[in-house]
């Protein structure tokens, strides 16, 4: 009689073969909302269009090869524990299918903006109140910029179909630098271990760091009150201890010296003025323990990527993004070590660069 094969054997190609499956079609998904999108704003804004220059067939074959190379660093982390395997298949999907249809009602006022040159636009109702000039941006041209229910609602899709479906998996990329960084604290029980990520929006990244950090007590802040109502919202699905999450400006961050062992940032400074920057590196400095880790992951930048050079020059024209010319020209090792970190070491994935940094034990 013939034994019957041993299904366990395949497991882990068939979930491979399921993760590649769904990131190239997340990648297929943003690529076309983008190129139907793209054709509509030039309709629209023909004078758009001008602004930008086209990728060249070599910088196109260097993305599609890093973008390989990012879903295969993803499959392995998964495969070596750093997270759950299921965090891999992890998607907003009620999210995707209540609020796709308002990301194509929001594009005439986007639109709008665009022929206004309007960039600073929020709604009569919003309370602009405190916070500083920099933030009161239509960062993406999105309405109301930070500082909605809407925006809150829209952003992590909006994300995802910037970056054609791997948004997540670049955010991935900062769980084993951070877990690495922690084994400092070896003898400190898990459920002391504090984690504190800065302007955590709305929750993704703090999702995530549950998931690899089950048992340690997360905090997040930011500046809007939308969404941290949004990061309240997805949290609080996960069981297990709520992060606790506070409004609060990364410049002045609202806890004693040394009180973190790690901290995150994703996506924030090249949302940044260069000085505002500067103190943010200071804070994070101030509010961890000695022996404790900074990682940071932003845009990549001409220092270490000039192969994407015209990519970065297009992308604060396409998007919004009043400092981010300057963020790709500026050393933020130089910043961190004039912080007060050490042992700073960079990586790139895609088209997001990573900082691993140290405070002195």
């Amino acid at each position: 009689m013939q034994s019957i094969p041993n299904i366990d054997r395949f497991l882990p190609d068939l979930t491979k073969l399921a993760y590649q499956t769904f990131q190239q079609g997340k990648t297929m998904f943003g690529l076309a909302h983008k190129t139907l999108s793209n054709q509509l704003t030039d309709l629209f804004v023909p004078e758009q269009q001008q602004k930008t220059k086209p990728l060249s067939s070599e910088t196109l074959e260097i993305l599609q090869q890093r973008l390989v190379k990012l879903q295969e660093a993803d499959w392995q982390d998964a495969q070596r524990g750093v997270y759950p395997a299921s965090l891999l298949f992890d998607n907003p999907w009620s999210d995707f299918f209540r609020y796709y249809p308002e990301v194509w009602l929001d594009m005439p006022k986007i639109w709008e903006r665009l022929q206004q040159k309007e960039y600073q636009q929020f709604a009569s109702e919003i309370d602009k109140e405190g916070y500083p000039a920099y933030y009161l941006q239509n960062f993406h041209y999105q309405t109301d910029g930070y500082l909605s229910d809407l925006s809150a609602n829209l952003y992590d899709l909006q994300v995802e179909i910037l970056f054609n479906g791997t948004a997540d998996a670049m955010r991935r990329r900062i769980l084993a630098p951070l877990k690495q960084g922690l084994t400092a604290f070896a003898t400190v029980p898990s459920q002391q271990i504090r984690v504190l990520d800065v302007a955590c929006g709305t929750g993704r990244t703090l999702r995530m760091i549950r998931a690899a950090l089950p048992k340690a007590a997360l905090f997040g802040i930011d500046l809007s009150p939308a969404y941290l109502r949004k990061a309240n919202q997805l949290l609080s699905e996960i069981p297990g201890e709520l992060p606790q999450l506070l409004k609060a400006n990364a410049e002045k961050l609202p806890y004693l010296d040394g009180y973190f062992h790690g901290l995150t940032s994703v996506f924030l400074f090249h949302e940044l003025p260069a000085n505002s920057r500067q103190r943010v590196m200071e804070e994070c400095f101030r509010v961890l323990q000695p022996g404790g880790v900074l990682v940071i992951c932003d845009s990549i930048q001409s220092l270490d990527s000039p192969e994407f050079q015209t990519m970065m020059e297009n992308f604060p024209i396409l998007f919004h993004e009043p400092y981010y010319r300057h963020y790709t020209t500026d050393n933020l090792v130089e910043r961190l070590e004039k912080a007060g970190f050490v042992d700073i070491q960079r990586e790139n994935h895609f088209v997001s660069k990573y900082w691993i940094a140290h405070k002195p034990a």
